[in-house]
């Protein structure tokens, strides 16, 4: 690549992209929706919510000091990270708390990026993102599910125009943002049928001894704080 063109891909990446039609903002809308409400497609694309939910696991372990040793993405949607370390504390508390949190925070982070017209920038770290995660990754289903949402980015990324670039981009927050929202409310359904014993809200409670219950809540709260708040900068096109 020469100098030319580096400064070129430079330039694009810092820079600014002009805002879809509202058309396009609201059908991207439309289209998130429509693989997170109805169950039989939600079985499939939860996948790319467990990707974010264990990456954000895997990215706060690292930042607060332990040591990742692996991730694996299961067939069924479910996901474990394993990290090293204190078995409690401040770390092992934040580790815990960010894998519910991390799919709505990722959206409206995302949101934030197409508010400020970062079309580019933001499909090139959700790229660097999920090269990232897939050397942590220790199963081969968990490899082929990172593979091919990171070909998609990069495909996009190199290939499509810029009109495409910025309905992907938006269809890919919207999703982040209304697909975190839906895991709170199984994880609660499934706590209210006596299952669940183990799972992030519970653990944080006895790490904390603070209530499953209200950490729960603080998973809501995220996730539909995120959605209110990552959807109105979306819609201010």
């Amino acid at each position: 690549m020469d100098t030319s063109t580096a400064t070129s891909v430079w330039d694009e990446l810092i820079g600014t992209q002009p805002d879809p039609d509202l058309w396009v903002v609201l059908a991207t809308l439309v289209a998130a929706l429509a693989i997170v409400v109805p169950h039989s497609l939600w079985r499939v694309s939860r996948n790319a919510i467990t990707i974010a939910h264990e990456g954000g696991h895997g990215l706060i372990a690292l930042l607060t000091g332990r040591q990742l040793t692996g991730i694996r993405l299961h067939s069924d949607t479910s996901g474990l990270t394993v990290s090293r370390g204190k078995p409690h504390g401040i770390g092992m508390i934040l580790t815990a708390a960010a894998g519910y949190t991390a799919p709505p925070l990722l959206g409206l982070g995302g949101a934030a990026l197409l508010a400020a017209d970062r079309i580019t920038l933001l499909l090139w770290l959700a790229t660097i993102l999920l090269i990232a995660m897939l050397v942590m990754i220790r199963n081969a289903y968990g490899a082929l599910t990172v593979v091919v949402t990171g070909s998609t980015f990069v495909m996009v990324s190199w290939l499509a125009g810029p009109q495409v670039q910025a309905a992907f981009a938006y269809a890919a927050v919207w999703f982040l943002l209304a697909g975190g929202v839906r895991p709170a409310f199984e994880l609660q359904a499934k706590r209210v049928r006596g299952g669940a014993g183990d799972s992030d809200a519970d653990q944080l409670s006895r790490l904390t001894h603070v209530p499953a219950g209200l950490w729960l809540f603080l998973f809501h709260a995220v996730s539909l704080c995120s959605l209110i708040g990552g959807g109105r900068w979306l819609l201010e096109v």
